[in-house]
């Protein structure tokens, strides 16, 4: 059930940023505020007293002050990525960063892999290219790799990170508080780069980013909260969790895209939900 919530809500935060596009609302704004709200959602939902010296004594607090800078450098990647390189290439290298997380739980974490779990992983990254390439303009350039190489990178860091320190030093009535104070750090990083447009005076307000930021607040900090819980089951390994969360969310977000946003499919995206729903199937049932 929390692997579930967590792909909706997942892919429920690619249909708000795409419906803020075509609104023409502040994106920075907007995640800034989605930053605090998200951070307010985790402090409610911490069910034991909040006494800041444990948290900044904790074993995790440096790890979520990681978590939070890289949150929001990953965000501002992902933008870059997808304006210089294309949508199908910033696509690509987040979701393809899954094989990272799952390569560090097979080998940190003793996770099984046997052949149709294989076959399964194997099978999500070449769903993952096929649903993701979008339109013959959006082809993989050379020029900028670094970009998608940091993307990449970032993207497979958090999930990896996440797992790391919610499987070694979290608490089982942590998560809140461990997610309050990741989406703390990413929201007062953002006030910085906000601050620093109102000195040079480029910064323009948005009203309409406040709303949008509260509502993306929610679907984000319970994005965090239902994947940490999934990874928290027993009877799942990181890497069928992972393999699964990040093949659905495409899977969905595509088709979603064709019946909400009026996106056209390829034959190679066709083919990249079916071979989709075949390695969450392998995945599944190893």
């Amino acid at each position: 059930m929390y692997l579930l919530l967590s792909i909706a809500a997942s892919t429920l935060i690619f249909v708000i940023f795409k419906t803020i596009g075509k609104r023409n609302v502040n994106t920075l704004q907007t995640i800034v505020v989605n930053y605090f709200t998200a951070f307010i959602l985790g402090i409610i939902s911490y069910d034991s007293k909040i006494v800041v010296s444990e948290i900044i004594s904790s074993k995790w607090f440096f790890g979520a002050i990681g978590l939070g800078v890289l949150f929001i450098s990953i965000f501002n990647v992902m933008a870059l990525t997808a304006q210089r390189n294309g949508m199908s290439v910033a696509s690509v290298a987040s979701k393809m960063s899954v094989v990272i997380p799952i390569i560090f739980g097979l080998f940190v974490y003793n996770e099984s892999l046997g052949w149709q779990k294989g076959l399964g992983i194997v099978l999500a990254l070449v769903a993952v290219y096929l649903a993701s390439v979008k339109a013959k303009s959006e082809t993989f350039s050379f020029k900028g790799l670094w970009l998608p190489i940091i993307l990449f990178l970032g993207s497979g860091t958090i999930d990896t990170s996440i797992k790391y320190i919610e499987t070694t030093y979290l608490a089982d009535n942590g998560i809140p508080v461990f997610s309050a104070t990741i989406f703390l750090i990413a929201g007062l990083i953002g006030v910085g780069i906000l601050s620093a447009k109102a000195i040079q005076k480029t910064l323009v307000f948005d009203a309409k980013s406040i709303i949008a930021g509260i509502i993306l607040g929610v679907v984000n900090y319970y994005s965090i909260y239902t994947l940490l819980k999934a990874l928290n089951a027993d009877h799942f390994e990181s890497s069928t969790i992972f393999t699964v969360n990040n093949v659905a969310i495409v899977m969905l977000s595509t088709l979603i895209g064709l019946v909400l946003f009026k996106e056209k499919l390829s034959t190679k995206n066709w083919i990249g939900i079916g071979v989709a729903v075949v390695s969450i199937v392998l995945v599944t049932l190893a």
